[in-house]
């Protein structure tokens, strides 16, 4: 499992509880696509972080590099429904950080580290 994550700072006039909706549709879209395997929202408490953080973290799980590429073509279809649910994510957010992480040790390097 590979987890892609974001981190996520609203407009100043954007609304938590819509932006929330909002990516709520947009995941169920791509799960139901097929293109992510689970996600999560989570806010920051208590204003408990670095300046490196940002109040939201997403979380989405992906299976492989593979549903992660699915994924990123379900978001760029040519299709008004799929604009309109981005659309409705993108217009509540100032700015965003991205990172793709994966479990360590996986199992490929863990086999091949048996090996040596």
């Amino acid at each position: 499992m590979n987890l892609y994550h974001c981190l996520i700072d609203l407009k100043h006039d954007a609304k938590a509880l819509s932006f929330s909706k909002a990516l709520d549709d947009w995941m169920a879209h791509l799960q139901r696509a097929g293109a992510i395997e689970n996600w999560r929202l989570l806010r920051r408490k208590l204003n408990l972080a670095s300046d490196g953080h940002r109040d939201f973290l997403l979380e989405i799980e992906v299976r492989d590099l593979a549903q992660l590429d699915q994924a990123f073509r379900v978001s760029g279809a040519q299709d008004e429904d799929v604009a309109a649910l981005h659309r409705a994510v993108h217009d509540h957010v100032a700015q965003a950080e991205f990172g793709l992480y994966r479990p360590f040790p996986d199992p490929e390097r863990s086999e091949r580290m048996a090996l040596i």
